[in-house]
C-alpha cells in the first residue's frame, strides 16, 4: 500500500489550477495527431468538482451549434496543459446539473464581483 501512495504522491501535479463550481474557464488540452502534439481549448462553465487525490476530477459544460456538450478532465493529467479562469461564477450549489436543462439566457451563471 506504501509503494501505490508513492506512486500516487509523484504523478500529482505540484501547482494545481485555483477554480471553483461555476467558474467560466479555458481548458489548453493537449492532442495527438500523428506524430505531432497540439494545444485545444475548451471553454466553458465548470459544472462539477470530484475531489480524490489522484483521481481528481472537473466537468466543464458549453453549449455549441445549440447541442450541450460535457468533458470530464482529471486535474493530474498530463493530458490537460493548464486551466485559465475567464471569469468567476456566484452560484450557491457545488454541482450545476440543472444547468443542463436550462436554455438560452437561463442557463447563464451569475458573474461574481471581487
Amino acid at each position: 500500500m506504501d509503494a501505490l501512495k508513492l506512486i500516487s504522491d509523484s504523478c500529482l501535479k505540484s501547482e494545481v489550477p485555483a477554480f471553483e463550481v461555476g467558474d467560466t474557464v479555458k481548458v489548453h488540452v493537449r492532442i495527438k495527431e500523428g506524430q505531432k502534439y497540439r494545444i485545444q481549448i475548451f471553454e466553458g462553465t465548470v459544472i462539477a468538482k470530484r475531489h480524490g487525490g489522484i483521481s481528481e476530477t472537473f466537468t466543464v459544460r458549453r453549449v455549441a451549434h445549440g447541442c450541450g456538450i460535457e468533458r470530464v478532465f482529471p486535474v493530474h493529467s498530463p493530458v490537460v496543459d493548464k486551466v485559465e479562469v475567464v471569469r468567476h461564477g456566484k452560484v450557491r450549489r457545488s454541482k450545476l446539473y440543472y444547468l443542463r436543462d436550462r436554455v438560452g439566457k437561463a442557463a447563464k451563471v451569475k458573474q461574481q464581483i471581487q
